[in-house]
């Protein structure tokens, strides 16, 4: 098992990590170009520099807007959406060409979460249909309920239980179909299987120490299937201080309150929804009862990538736990794709001649 344990994680931008990204793009915007929707003439690792500050070769930390790199994935999760619900290739059609309008008018300042809310809405609307991933999150969620009682006994008798129940809930965020569409069942039995197997980083004993502390818990929840070794985590916790938090409307594969009982967890914490179908958590489009609690919580620990995209700059005592899928995300932080991140961000406070802010 690879663990990184340096918070000093080298988060210079290298052209050669990302190139992929900007081939994919660059094809990508070929393909728009052709239907009559344009992207600007300049290169696209020039834009993608310029925009965000960034001077090749000098290192440089990237904001967490909408890329480029972005929009193909947009366009998969449409077509792959349109797919669950028909095999009708002239439905298929229309909703990919009212998905690629949509992306032409996209504002890259927002988060990657905040374009998807739009992007899905009009999915939704296109194929008439509240909730097009419903079935395969139940599958997911049936698939990892069979899980549970090994990973259970695994976890109980772990010479530490607390860190490995937290190995499982990141293994759990590979069921991720933002970033995988072909995702299978399959791979969350070899994702339990190799969990020690992947490589690492975080600073487990202040997790725990954070998590002795804090008087109020907040979960946030990320995709059905994960929540159930969510729940592995949550039963290690002081279960009287935690709530757990999740989508207050579909979108994508992410957990919803049915999910939440699916698992289990409703009978065991308080659960909420957070009043909003962002496929993250967008503190402005959350409800009331939500943004009061998560300003009240002593620790917040925040699942899956979307929330990491919405929350990083967030003034909060977070843990961020996921596993770095995309090349985008993993560049930001630093960390080889695949790795198991537990990123904790402190909350911002008054600082002294000398000092530092503490941060991501």
């Amino acid at each position: 098992m690879l663990v990184l344990r340096n918070r000093s994680v080298s988060r210079s931008v290298e052209y050669w990590r990302i190139r992929p990204c900007f081939q994919a793009v660059s094809s990508f915007r070929t393909m728009l170009s052709g239907i009559g929707i344009r992207i600007a003439e300049q290169s696209v690792k020039g834009a993608y520099y310029e925009k965000y500050g960034i001077i090749e070769g000098s290192g440089g930390q990237l904001s967490m807007n909408t890329f480029l790199d972005c929009i193909p994935c947009f366009a998969r999760q449409a077509l792959e959406a349109a797919r669950f619900v028909t095999d009708d290739p002239a439905i298929h059609e229309r909703v990919m060409r009212g998905i690629l309008r949509e992306a032409a008018q996209m504002d890259f300042s927002q988060s990657p979460p905040a374009i998807g809310q739009k992007l899905h809405r009009a999915l939704r609307d296109l194929v008439h249909d509240d909730d097009p991933y419903r079935e395969i999150k139940n599958h997911f969620n049936q698939a990892a309920l069979e899980m549970l009682p090994d990973l259970s006994a695994r976890i109980r008798d772990a010479a530490d239980p607390l860190f490995m129940a937290l190995r499982v809930a990141i293994a759990g965020n590979v069921i991720d179909l933002g970033v995988n569409g072909d995702f299978r069942g399959s791979e969350v039995k070899s994702a339990m299987a190799n969990i020690l197997n992947e490589p690492f980083y975080g600073e487990v004993e202040d997790f725990r120490d954070e998590v002795r502390n804090a008087r109020k818990i907040f979960y946030l929840a990320d995709n059905a299937g994960e929540i159930v070794f969510d729940r592995l985590l949550i039963e290690q916790l002081p279960l009287n201080r935690v709530t757990l938090a999740v989508r207050g409307a579909p979108v994508l594969n992410d957990a919803t309150r049915a999910d939440a009982e699916a698992a289990g967890l409703c009978g065991i914490v308080e659960v909420i929804d957070n009043g909003s179908d962002a496929p993250g958590t967008i503190l402005a489009d959350c409800s009331r009862d939500f943004r009061r609690r998560f300003s009240m919580a002593d620790l917040v620990i925040a699942k899956g990538q979307g929330n990491f995209e919405t929350l990083s700059d967030a003034d909060a005592n977070l843990y961020f736990l996921f596993k770095a899928k995309c090349p985008v995300i993993a560049t930001h932080v630093g960390l080889p794709v695949g790795t198991h991140a537990t990123i904790h961000r402190h909350p911002a406070r008054i600082i002294g001649k000398g000092e530092q802010l503490a941060g991501i």
